[in-house]
């Protein structure tokens, strides 16, 4: 390090390796392994397939994993079957900046008293309010019964055509035949997470947990449909009108859909900003931001971040 740093004009003066792998191949044999492995006989086939087959043949020119690194250093090894090459599945960004405007659904199991038998709960929800927009508890998944609460939950939220995207999973319900259908004739933009991506369907994954790990959640399974079905109509009730998300800064999604959260979250700041007056020296890092939330992002980027600073600083 002191010679380099002394004189830097001097060449390296390390020396490499000086072992001789006496088993290399040469130029000829990569050569040979190049030309069989993209020959049209072999060109869709592994070199797995390919060294048993040459072996048949009386011909042996390396092993599997030999192949597999002369084919790698070469850019010959991506994609050798007849299916079609796996693609990057583009990252769904979905913006929400006002009610009815982005749905997210999905459906979770429900344990009934026999062992291999659940209750299957559908539930939508608006993911700029959080509020649940519709819901059922059936005995079987089915893209049909998805397609009627779909039609019922537009129904009761009037929502027009052109005015609404639903998200969801890649599942046979959200994927079915029925279910496109209808929201083609709804004119609802259909939206899908990424295969094996459940984060990209955060919040209805997020309703679930609330769900199941609410203290009013039964210990014991449900008994039958109905008793399943009472229990989420109250819990339903309790999610939309009395509980403080704290997602939207602690208000109940039925106020946020209505739009009655701004003059609760402008009252809640005249209280703290009336506690600081009277004691300013308890508030060492100022008055708690009761900020409304004017804009809902599914899986902001970095743009998005950026973007919504920029609508919070301008409101």
């Amino acid at each position: 390090m002191q010679r380099w740093s002394q004189h830097p004009e001097r060449p390296d003066g390390r020396k490499g390796s000086a072992r001789l792998v006496q088993h290399a191949l040469s130029e000829n044999e990569r050569n040979k392994i190049l030309e069989i492995a993209n020959s049209p006989e072999y060109c869709d086939l592994s070199p797995r397939r390919i060294v048993p087959a040459l072996a048949d043949m009386g011909i042996y020119l390396a092993s599997e994993s030999t192949f597999y690194r002369v084919l790698r250093a070469n850019n010959c090894i991506s994609h050798r079957q007849r299916w079609k090459a796996p693609t990057k599945r583009e990252k769904p960004a979905l913006v929400a900046k006002q009610p009815n405007q982005v749905w997210s659904w999905d459906i979770s199991f429900l344990r009934s008293t026999v062992r291999v038998r659940f209750y299957y709960l559908y539930l939508f929800m608006d993911i700029f309010s959080r509020k649940i927009v519709g819901w059922e508890v059936l005995e079987r998944e089915d893209s049909a019964a998805a397609a009627s609460i779909l039609r019922s939950a537009c129904m009761l939220e009037g929502v027009s055509r052109e005015q609404l995207t639903l998200h969801a999973d890649n599942g046979a319900a959200m994927k079915g035949s029925t279910m496109l259908a209808t929201m083609h004739w709804l004119g609802i933009v259909p939206s899908f997470s990424r295969p094996r991506t459940s984060n990209d369907n955060c919040y209805s994954e997020s309703l679930f947990r609330t769900l199941k790990y609410s203290v009013q959640y039964p210990d014991t399974p449900f008994k039958n449909l109905d008793e399943a079905r009472s229990w989420v109509t109250e819990f339903v009730h309790w999610y939309n009108h009395e509980n403080l998300h704290s997602g939207i800064n602690y208000v109940t999604p039925n106020e946020r859909h209505q739009g009655k959260d701004a003059v609760k979250l402008a009252a809640r700041h005249s209280v703290y900003e009336m506690a600081f007056r009277q004691n300013p020296k308890r508030w060492r890092r100022g008055v708690r931001s009761w900020e409304y939330q004017n804009v809902v992002f599914l899986n902001p980027t970095n743009e998005t971040t950026w973007s919504e600073k920029k609508l919070r600083h301008l409101s």
